[in-house]
């Protein structure tokens, strides 16, 4: 994709590549959320070799992920404005395909972390598609563009979490390992085949250098960016901070004779596809009004959902809230990824969702270990209540620093 004023792009080749994203999108979804409900099950399963708390060992299977991927992220970012989004994009696929199918492999908590520690260095898969479709996108339409790829996401996780649950309960758990493998090689190989990329090497590059740091900063100079990225890290924060401790709260809610991998399932799914259903109508109603709006709106309504949260005592309690947490996630997501590319210049793509995706990696690092830590400490419950203060928090950042952007 050629990263030139939306003038230019083929209305046709920009609507193709977008819907073969989108399938990846959600194929890749499917995948990487099939394990998240039984996870913390699994490590308990598979037991440690080291003196280190189970319970620290749970929340570091999930951070050690992110913590590398923070890390890698804006180089692979930087690295596809120089080379190419499509081949940085088929990179985290196959990649993720090969390390995740080891993981049914893995023989203690401490392997496991390690893999899951290689995954966050070679995937990155949703910063890759993001900056590969905003490339070409007319600007006018990159609400709408963003909103169809949370649909993929969307319904992936909607599906993935059931799929895994299920099959956790009926084969295993290490089965669901092979499921995510095989889905994130089908996506790579999707994308590979069917998007046309006429990707052409920007000038400056042409020495060959791979110093990124005077893009990043250009990046981070841009009016309103910096405030943006705030957004998508206390966001994510807010998103991730339950996710370790969620079984545990099904199963203290539920009893231990109920299928809480599957019902765990259902509940992630749900919340996924309500923001699925959401997301795409509010994304075009933020090309219409201002996606500031939407995402201040949805920041707050999050937060009273979550804080009503803490009081769940049934399960159709836990689904209802989440069901209606997830329709204010779909303003929120594509929000924040139409508002940066909104604030920042064409050709830089790959460094803005570079960056964007460390910004999410760095937050689902601390969120896991911060969850595990707070339900300790106060109880599950009160996990809960920090997310809905952080959405609370980053509603009125929003009212009050995000500035309007230039039409």
């Amino acid at each position: 994709m050629i990263p030139v004023p939306p003038k230019n792009a083929s209305s046709t080749s920009w609507k193709k590549n977008l819907w073969i994203i989108f399938f990846a999108q959600m194929t890749t979804m499917i995948g990487f959320s099939s394990f998240f409900p039984f996870l913390p099950f699994y490590i308990e399963s598979i037991g440690k070799v080291s003196n280190l708390k189970m319970e620290f060992l749970v929340g570091l299977v999930f951070s050690s992920q992110a913590f590398t991927m923070m890390i890698a992220s804006p180089v692979w970012g930087a690295l596809s404005d120089q080379y190419g989004r499509k081949l940085m994009v088929v990179r985290a696929m196959i990649g993720g395909s090969v390390i995740i199918t080891l993981m049914a492999f893995a023989r203690s908590a401490e392997e496991l972390v390690l893999l899951r520690a290689i995954q966050g260095l070679i995937t990155g898969t949703v910063g890759a598609a993001n900056a590969l479709v905003a490339a070409s996108v007319p600007k006018k339409k990159i609400g709408y563009a963003m909103g169809v790829l949370q649909v993929g996401m969307g319904i992936g996780v909607a599906i993935g979490p059931l799929i895994g649950g299920v099959v956790a309960d009926m084969l295993g758990y290490r089965s669901a390992f092979f499921v995510t493998g095989a889905t994130l090689f089908i996506s790579g190989v999707t994308v590979f085949l069917g998007v046309t990329e006429n990707f052409k090497k920007p000038k400056k590059s042409k020495k060959g250098s791979l110093n990124f740091l005077p893009e990043w900063r250009h990046v981070l100079k841009a009016k309103g960016v910096v405030t943006t990225f705030c957004l998508r890290f206390s966001n994510q924060l807010g998103r991730i901070i339950f996710v370790p401790i969620l079984p545990l709260f099904v199963q203290s809610i539920l009893g231990e004779d109920a299928k809480v991998n599957t019902f765990t399932g259902m509940v992630v799914g749900l919340s996924s596809a309500t923001m699925t259903l959401s997301s795409i109508y509010l994304a075009n109603l933020g090309d219409r009004i201002g996606h500031r709006k939407i995402v201040i709106a949805a920041s707050l309504s999050c937060g009273v959902f979550l804080a009503l949260q803490v009081y769940v005592t049934s399960g159709w309690h836990l689904l209802v809230l989440q069901a209606f947490f997830g329709i204010c996630l779909g303003g929120i997501v594509p929000g924040i990824s139409a508002l940066l590319s909104d604030y920042t210049c064409l050709g830089e793509e790959g460094a803005v969702y570079g960056l964007d995706s460390s910004i999410t990696a760095c937050a689902r690092t601390i969120a896991p270990l911060l969850g595990v830590g707070i339900s300790m400490w106060l109880g599950i419950g009160s996990v809960f209540g920090t997310a809905a203060l952080l959405y609370f928090i980053a509603g009125l950042i929003a009212l009050i620093k995000l500035p309007h952007p230039e039409k």
